[in-house]
C-alpha cells in the first residue's frame, strides 16, 4: 500500500529548507510562515508543502504520546502519573507556560502558516494543473487548516483567525470570536468537501478524503450545538462511506474477554495496530508515523504498557470507566442480575478486556497483577513464541514498582502486541495514529439527530451497529429523547475512550463542572470490593458512589473544576508577551 514514507521524508526536506529562509522569531513562529515569495514555484513543490502540512500534525504530542492518546487521561475516564502537566488540568491549576497546553496551539498554527504558504501562491500556479488537480491540492490544504482550527476553538475559544500568511510587522492579530470561526470552518468545508477524492486508502487514509470532509463538517456543527446541519452533514459522510468504510468486527481474541490470564491475550491489532491501519475500513483519517523519517517517531506503547511490559504505565483507565462498561445483558452493574462484585469483570461488556487491561488477565504477554499479594506473575511470552507449553514465573515488578500503575488498569487501544515482541525498553515506535474512524462518525449522526429530537429508526441503526459489533444487545425501542441521549453518552464514553475526544464531550455537553469536581476513583492496589460501592448512574452515565464504602476499597484524586475558566485551556505566555493585542482567557 502506498503511503506517505518517502515522500514525507522529501517534504521535510524541502519544506525544512523553505523554513530557514523565514525571518521569524521563535516566539512568533504559530503565527508566521515562510514568506519566500516563490514558494511553491511549480506544482510539485506545491505538493510537498501538502505533505509538509500533514508531517507536522504528527507533531503534536506530550510526554512522547501523540496528542489525541493523551486527552483522555486528563478527564473522569483516564489518569496520568501524577505531574505538573497532567494533575494541574484536572486540579484548575494550570499555569500560562505548562507544557501540554501550550502544545496544540504551537503545532495547530504552525500548521496552518505551512498551509498558507502553499495557498497563497497558488493560485499563479493554476494554468499548469489539470483542474481537478487544482482544486484537489487547495482543498486537501483547506481541511488541513481547517482541523486545526476546530482544535484551537474547542481548546483556547476565540482565537486568531489567520487566513493568510503574516509577516512580523502585522503579527500582532486579535482574537477572533468562536462562532465567527465555527461559521467560517462550516463554509469552507461546504466549499472545498466535493473537490476531495472520495477515498484515499491508496495513501493509507492519511489525506483527506471527501468523507473525512463531511465528518469534519459534522464534528464541527455538532459540537457547535447546530444539530440539523451535523446530521446531515454526517448523513452524508456515511452515505458515501457505504463502498469505503464500516466497523471492522473484533477478531477472535474476543472470546477471552471475561477469562483470566490462561485464557488468550485480547489484541486489536486488526483495528488500532499496525495491520489495521493498513487494512481496516474504520480509518477515514490517520496521522501517520515512519521510523524511516527522522523525528516521526513516538513513544506512545511504551509510556502506555505495563511494567513487565517494557512500558512505564504513565497512563491508564480509571475506576470510573471500569464500573461504567454495562453488563453484557445491557444494562448497568447496579441493576443487571448477571454483575457479581466478587467477579468484576465477568459478565460485562466486551469492550471493557478488548479496551482496557485489567488485573488477572494478560497485558503485553504477562499476567497483569497490581495487588501486592501476586509476588509473582506469568510470563507467556515463550508460550506465545512457542519455545515452551509452560509459562515460567517472574517477579512481578507491577505491583512492586514505585512508578506501577497509578490507576490499578491499563490502556489496550494504544497497543500492537507485536512490537512488544521485539521492542526495546526504549519504546520507540512509528505505530500510527486514527483521528477519524467510522465508529465516531455514526455516533456524531445518531447524536444530532437526537438532540434535534429527530428521533427515528437511523438513531437505533448507528448506535446498534456499534452494540453488535461489540456483542452487546441492541437498544430497547421506543426510548424517549433523554433515554436516548443516555444511551448515546454512553456509547460515546466506552466505545471511543482513549480516542481523545472525552476532554470536549465533558466540556460541550455541560457536565464537567459536575463530573469534574470531587473525586475520581482509582484502584492502584487492585483490590476488590462490594457492590455498595455505587449507588448508579446519572443521566450521563456517570458512577454515582457511595463514597464512605468506596473509600474503604478505592484510591482516590481529587478534581476541580472553576465555572468560567476551565472551559479552555489559556493561552500560551509566550504568546501573550508577543502578540500585544490578544486578552487572556478568564482565569489565568
Amino acid at each position: 500500500m502506498k503511503r506517505l514514507n518517502n515522500i514525507n521524508k522529501i517534504a521535510t526536506i524541502t519544506f525544512g529548507a523553505v523554513l530557514a529562509l523565514s525571518s521569524c522569531k521563535p516566539d512568533l513562529i504559530s503565527l508566521n510562515g515562510p514568506s519566500t515569495g516563490s514558494f511553491p514555484a511549480n506544482a510539485k513543490e506545491a505538493e510537498m508543502g501538502l505533505f509538509g502540512a500533514y508531517q507536522i500534525i504528527s507533531k503534536l504530542d506530550a510526554a512522547s504520546t501523540p496528542m489525541w492518546h493523551v486527552m483522555d487521561n486528563i478527564t473522569d475516564i483516564g489518569f496520568a502519573r501524577p505531574g505538573t502537566n497532567y494533575t494541574s488540568p484536572i486540579t484548575s491549576a494550570i499555569t500560562t507556560d505548562n507544557a501540554l497546553t501550550n502544545k496544540p496551539w504551537q503545532v495547530h498554527y504552525q500548521t496552518i502558516a505551512r498551509c498558507h504558504t502553499v495557498l497563497d501562491n497558488l493560485e499563479k500556479l493554476k494554468s499548469t494543473m489539470t483542474d481537478a488537480a487544482y482544486k484537489q491540492l487547495d482543498a486537501e490544504l483547506r481541511f488541513i487548516r481547517a482541523y486545526c482550527y476546530s482544535q484551537l476553538i474547542e481548546l483556547y475559544g476565540a482565537v486568531p483567525l489567520l487566513k493568510h500568511s503574516v509577516d512580523l510587522a502585522n503579527a500582532s492579530v486579535p482574537r477572533t470570536p468562536k462562532a465567527e470561526i465555527e461559521q467560517f470552518l462550516l463554509d469552507e468545508l461546504t466549499a472545498t468537501a466535493d473537490n476531495l477524492p472520495l477515498s484515499q486508502a491508496q495513501f493509507g487514509n492519511v489525506r483527506a478524503s471527501r468523507i473525512a470532509a463531511y465528518m469534519l463538517k459534522a464534528r464541527v456543527a455538532l459540537y457547535a450545538k447546530k444539530y440539523t446541519d451535523a446530521a446531515a452533514a454526517a448523513n452524508t459522510a456515511i452515505t458515501l462511506a457505504k463502498t469505503q468504510h464500516d466497523l471492522t468486527p473484533f477478531n477472535s481474541t474476543v472470546n477471552s474477554v471475561g477469562k483470566d490470564h490462561t485464557a488468550t491475550e485480547p489484541d486489536l491489532s486488526n483495528i488500532f495496530g499496525h495491520a489495521g491501519f493498513k487494512t481496516s475500513k474504520e480509518w477515514i483519517w490517520v496521522a501517520e508515523y515512519n521510523m524511516n523519517v527522522p523525528g516521526n517517531t513516538h513513544n506512545q506503547q511504551y509510556y502506555s504498557a505495563s511494567r513487565l511490559g517494557k512500558g512505564v504505565c504513565y497512563w491508564g483507565p480509571t475506576q470510573d470507566l471500569i464500573n461504567t462498561f454495562q453488563a453484557k445483558d445491557g444494562l448497568p452493574i447496579t441493576e443487571s442480575p448477571l454483575y457479581d462484585a466478587s467477579k468484576p469483570f465477568e459478565n460485562r461488556d466486551p469492550r471493557l478486556d478488548m479496551y482496557c487491561a485489567r488485573p488477572h488477565m494478560r497485558y503485553v504477554g504477562y499476567q497483569f497483577e497490581p495487588a501486592t499479594s501476586f509476588s509473582t506473575v506469568k510470563n507467556y511470552w515463550p508460550v506465545i513464541n512457542s519455545t515452551t507449553t509452560t509459562a515460567p514465573s517472574v517477579a512481578n515488578a507491577d505491583a512492586t514498582n514505585a512508578f506501577r500503575s497509578f490507576s490499578g488498569y491499563g490502556w489496550r487501544k494504544v497497543i500492537d502486541l507485536a512490537d512488544f515482541n521485539s521492542t526495546s525498553v526504549s519504546g520507540v515506535s512509528d505505530l500510527d495514529v486514527g483521528i477519524f474512524r467510522f465508529a465516531e462518525l455514526l455516533l456524531i449522526y445518531a447524536e444530532a439527530k437526537i438532540e434535534a429530537n429527530e428521533l427515528d429508526n437511523t438513531v437505533y441503526d448507528a448506535i446498534n451497529r456499534i452494540r453488535r459489533r461489540a456483542l452487546m444487545p441492541d437498544l430497547p425501542a421506543g426510548l424517549t429523547q433523554a433515554q436516548l441521549r443516555k444511551a448515546l453518552r454512553y456509547e460515546r464514553k466506552v466505545e471511543l475512550a482513549n480516542d481523545g475526544l472525552r476532554w470536549y464531550d465533558l466540556r460541550r455537553w455541560d457536565i464537567a463542572k459536575t463530573v469534574m469536581n470531587g473525586y475520581i476513583y482509582l484502584n492502584r492496589d487492585a483490590k476488590a470490593w462490594t457492590k455498595e460501592v455505587l449507588t448508579g448512574f446519572d443521566d450521563s452515565y456517570t458512577p454515582i458512589y457511595n463514597r464512605t464504602e468506596a473509600i474503604k476499597y478505592f484510591t482516590t484524586q481529587e478534581v476541580v473544576y472553576k465555572v468560567n475558566k476551565d472551559e479552555y485551556w489559556p493561552i500560551p505566555k509566550s504568546e501573550m508577551d508577543a502578540n500585544k493585542q490578544l486578552k487572556q482567557n478568564d482565569g489565568y
